[in-house]
Formats: structure tokens, sequence, C-alpha cells
């Protein structure tokens, strides 16, 4: 039986390269065992098997990705990146690239949604998204899609703008409005959960569903719920 050896060793053996560049290769999906991409520089290869580098192999720290989720109404919030595999990518991502196992490697979630509302979920391994979107969170806005039913009481959508309170506060000014005889649209920044039933309820209104279609000035747009695409690089919160 052939001898196995470290993927790593043989990609230095191959391109004459530091450990660190053998490994930075590898986990960068440029590196094929028989013909399949293998990103872990630890999987054993044998000498029968062919090895082989792509030519437009650039070592070095990956870049930071950041991915847009169309979580599924009733799919946990915990266990939405889950559904980020390769078959579940958009079939119209513009961004050109491979999608790596290195890419869900520490994801940062900058917000949540209740378990039974979909729309856009934001998953970042750059620290400087992290930041404006988690530390910077009051600052940005979200646009959200409330289905509803009951009997709106009298000045309720005046109420739903400014007038109601949360946890004993009073809540700042909000955008709401009617988008049809039953949906509301609210923009609102960073709302914590529950906070959108809640203010129904205030109202004489219960949540039937909902969808968060905007984050900031990025649009859920036109994908599809179980769907992933990446950020492009020209796109901005």
């Amino acid at each position: 039986m052939p001898e196995s050896v470290r993927l790593a060793k043989r990609v230095i053996e191959l391109n004459a390269c530091s450990r660190s560049e053998a490994e930075q290769t590898i986990a960068g999906g440029w590196v094929s065992v028989d013909g399949v991409i293998v990103e872990d520089p630890g999987a054993h290869v044998t000498s029968d098997q062919v090895v082989a580098i792509s030519p437009d192999a650039k070592p070095g720290v990956l870049e930071p990705m950041t991915i847009l989720l169309h979580k599924p109404a009733g799919v946990i919030t915990d266990d939405a990146m889950q559904l980020i595999t390769a078959a579940s990518r958009a079939a119209d991502d513009r961004r050109a690239t491979t999608f790596l196992k290195y890419h869900l490697r520490n994801l940062t979630l900058t917000d949540r949604l209740e378990d039974y509302a979909s729309g856009l979920l934001v998953y970042t391994q750059d620290f400087r998204i992290a930041r404006k979107l988690v530390d910077d969170a009051a600052k940005t806005e979200h646009e959200i899609v409330v289905e509803v039913q009951g009997d709106l009481i009298d000045d309720g959508l005046k109420l739903l703008n400014y007038g109601l309170k949360f946890n004993k506060r009073e809540l700042p000014p909000i955008k709401v409005s009617w988008q049809n005889e039953t949906r509301l649209r609210f923009a609102l920044k960073t709302p914590p959960r529950g906070l959108i039933a809640h203010m129904c309820e205030q109202v004489g209104l219960q949540v039937v569903s909902m969808k968060r279609i905007r984050i900031g000035r990025l649009p859920l747009s036109s994908l599809q719920a179980g769907q992933w695409r990446y950020l492009l690089g020209y796109e901005r919160f």
C-alpha cells in the first residue's frame, strides 16, 4: 500500500514554497487531488494520487467574506447557517468566487430574526461590516413587511409611527405605512425581537407573517427563500 503524506507537504514539494504558503494555497481552493478540490491541508495523499495546483493560485491571507441569506419562515435563526451550502447558492450570484469551507469559519451573524419570520440575514467575516451592523446597530435602518389581521384602533397608524412604549420605554419615531390592505411596512433602526408584534398588538392587530427586505442600503431583492449569495465588492450597508 502506497505511503501517504499530508497534502501540504506534497504542495511544498511541487511548488517549492513555505508551509504557510502551501496551507494558504490549499485553503484557497487552488489544489485538487485526482481532479477534486481539497481544502484541508491536513488531508493525506498517496504517491499514486495526482495533486494539481491551479496556475491561477494566489497564496495569501484569504479575503474576508460576507454572506447574504434569505431565511425561510419557521427556520430557527440559530440553525439558519446550515442552509449555506454549495447547492443552495443563488444561481444568479454575480460574485465570481468559488465556495470554500473557509468562508464558513468565524462568521458573525449581525442581527437575528424571529423564528417565524423570513428575510435577510447577514453573516460576515469582515470586522468592518460587523462593527457597522453590530456595534453601530442603532444607526442602521431595517425595512420589514408585516402581514397583519384584526381591526386597527382609531389613530392606530399614527401611534405606530410615534406614541407607543416597549419594555416601559417610549419608542422613538418609526416610519410605518400601509403597503396594501393587509400589509404594513416598517422602517426602523435594528428592532429587538418581539418589538413589531408588540406594537401591532397595542393597536388591535395580530402579526400573521413578517419578512425583512432590507438592512441599511442593501435589499433582499430577488434572493429566494433558502438561498444565499456573496456580498459584492461595491455593495455597502
